[in-house]
């Protein structure tokens, strides 16, 4: 039996779902892509191959269970790309939310069937049709509950859109002890530097009082100013442009001390560690690729 478990972003980490790269099917044909990072990669001929997702993920998954952490997995179907767990269901305080994600990605749900299975019925939350949430733009931080959404006409213009109204007032109604703080994402269906395909790809809190962030990455500088007023601008560290493109942002917390980051992301490594983070470097240049990193592939259940 799993308890559920969450409170914020890096409580020690005890169990979690890790994305699967068994068969990720490929490159995709370009119609059935909804992110601007994928297509760019697909038209340029530099799409992650089966071989490198396999070596990128197994290097992930070395380095989470260094830490004792108990690591479950979805089931495998062929030819799907499973890697992004962190969108297809999440925990909130002692409940799993189910959402409704993307019609193309709704396989995903039922390869985690037998891991909810195994949580109490009591302890699972199911969102109804016209609620729309995906786990990345969902950050619970104690008492707070950050929700990267769009509006209309936002929500219905751009495929990347995929938090609306709806599931805002929805997680407000369900989870009446958290201080819900929604924020409005800059979307973009063609250019992947304009665009914040979920929350995590523009904010993440750190240890027990800091935030990594892009500022441009809010529609409006108003939204940003709600995540400066709550962690004050001393606790925030940018990111730039095009560290946000290559999804600085998007690290994932083992506990309030230990962070695991990209190899490549050098400066943001180094004030990490100025900071007395201890950073585990893990190579996932190829996953980030496909639009997402380490807070994307992994779907915590129990955290302390």
């Amino acid at each position: 039996m799993i308890r559920p478990n969450i409170k914020n972003e890096t409580g020690q980490l005890r169990k979690v779902v890790l994305g699967l790269a068994t068969d990720f099917g490929g490159v995709p044909p370009l119609a059935e892509v909804n992110d601007p990072k994928s297509k760019e990669h697909i038209l340029n001929g530099s799409f992650p191959t089966q071989k490198k997702v396999l070596q990128q993920m197994s290097s992930l998954k070395k380095a989470i269970q260094k830490y004792g952490v108990e690591i479950l997995e979805p089931d495998n179907i062929k030819g799907l790309n499973q890697i992004f767990a962190r969108d297809i269901g999440f925990v909130l305080e002692e409940i799993f939310v189910v959402p409704n994600i993307t019609l193309g990605r709704r396989k995903e749900v039922e390869a985690i069937a037998s891991i909810i299975a195994q949580i109490p019925a009591e302890n699972i939350l199911r969102a109804p049709e016209k609620v729309r949430f995906e786990g990345g733009d969902i950050i619970p931080w104690n008492e707070a509950l950050f929700i990267g959404y769009s509006k209309q006409p936002d929500f219905d213009k751009y495929v990347v859109s995929r938090t609306n109204e709806a599931g805002i007032e929805f997680l407000k109604e369900n989870f009446t002890n958290c201080k819900v703080i929604a924020v409005e994402l800059k979307k973009s269906d063609e250019n992947p530097r304009q665009n914040a395909l979920h929350l995590d790809c523009i904010f993440q809190p750190i240890g027990t009082n800091k935030a990594i962030v892009f500022k441009d990455g809010f529609k409006y500088e108003s939204d940003y100013k709600k995540i400066e007023n709550y962690f004050g601008s001393e606790n925030l560290i940018h990111i730039s442009r095009e560290e946000m493109y290559e999804m600085n942002s998007n690290i994932f917390s083992i506990s309030p001390k230990v962070i695991i980051s990209e190899k490549s992301f050098t400066r943001l490594n180094k004030i990490l560690r100025e900071l007395g983070f201890t950073v585990e470097e893990v190579e996932y240049d190829e996953i980030s690729k496909m639009e997402g990193l380490f807070r994307c592939s992994t779907l915590p259940l129990v955290r302390e």
